[in-house]
């Protein structure tokens, strides 16, 4: 191919890709690299950013006394909300694969809570998970048990939004189910024909078919827990009684006693609601790396997973 050919390929395809490239470039890139730049200051919005090297930094691994809180309580949703909402996805996908007549309503009914806005059904459950006047807490006396507090109790805060993160698993049961029906069928019957159970089909027929999807599902499902803000928020505002959490005063931050404080939280917090944007940044930017190398991490992993096929 003549150069001037080629150069005249390269210029036209560099055309259709520069409304993308430039978005990248504004929305992406220099935002990154400015919030890496302002991690090493000290700014407030009010005046210039001004050098402060590694201050920021050191406030936030061995200063910041909410710091760790927040950070154990994202981990905490992270190693229980994610892989509950996963597993209840799956199992809910596999039971409507095996429904007949009433599949497509059934498919509609557990889908409608993902169409919620987030702030509406967090509202709603703690309304209804009111320990006082909540219908849950008033069967359960009928019961003849005592109802927990729910999101006005350390103890329980956490697992009650874990119960919102399942309601509203649609989002990700409607990837698992079009994933499950995409599994041939000719490999369950040679598995069968080959002595497996249902277990085996599972692990050796469904599951490897399954993998990328699972992948995706995992990934951004812990994406979304270490940016975990809106239900929190919501929840420990609404049972407080608040219009909505005080950003700049940290005794708000993920009541009841910080049970449900996050690091999305505490970094919104530190941004706009003290005005440390410097600081904000630090937290911004190791939020960045971690998600990184998490879903670097588990990307390696799956791309050499290889099931074992018993004899």
């Amino acid at each position: 191919m003549a150069p001037t050919i080629r150069r005249r390929r390269n210029l036209v395809a560099l055309a259709f890709l520069a409304p993308s490239l430039l978005g990248m470039v504004i929305f992406f890139i220099y935002p990154l690299i400015m919030t890496v730049f302002y991690s090493f200051t000290a700014f407030d919005l009010s005046n210039p950013p001004r050098w402060n090297s590694f201050a920021n930094w050191k406030f936030l691994f061995d200063g910041d006394p909410l710091i760790g809180t927040a950070t154990r309580n994202t981990l905490w949703f992270i190693a229980v909300l994610v892989p509950v909402r996963i597993v209840g996805a799956l199992f809910v996908a596999w039971v409507l694969t095996r429904a007949r007549r009433t599949a497509g309503i059934l498919r509609t009914i557990y889908y409608l809570p993902a169409l919620i806005p987030p702030v509406a059904s967090t509202i709603t459950f703690v309304f209804v998970l009111n320990p006082s006047t909540g219908p849950v807490n008033q069967v359960l006396e009928r019961l003849g048990i005592d109802g927990p507090g729910w999101f006005s109790s350390p103890q329980w805060s956490k697992p009650a939004l874990v119960f919102l993160g399942l309601w509203a698993l649609g989002d990700i049961m409607v990837i698992f189910l079009a994933s499950l029906l995409d599994v041939p069928t000719e490999q369950y019957e040679a598995a069968e024909l080959d002595g497996a159970n249902s277990w085996q089909q599972f692990r050796y027929v469904t599951v490897p078919n399954m993998t990328p999807v699972l992948l995706f599902s995992l990934i951004t499902g812990i994406i979304g827990a270490l940016q975990y803000f809106t239900e929190p928020a919501v929840a420990s505002a609404t049972a407080m009684g608040r219009a909505a959490v005080g950003a700049g005063t940290s005794t708000l931050l993920g009541w009841p006693d910080s049970s449900t404080l996050t690091y999305g939280q505490l970094l919104y917090s530190k941004a706009f609601g003290a005005n440390l944007l410097g600081y904000a940044s630090a937290m911004a930017v190791l939020l960045f790396v971690v998600s990184g190398i998490t879903m670097a991490f588990l990307l390696r992993r799956f791309s050499s997973f290889t099931p074992e096929v018993s004899a």
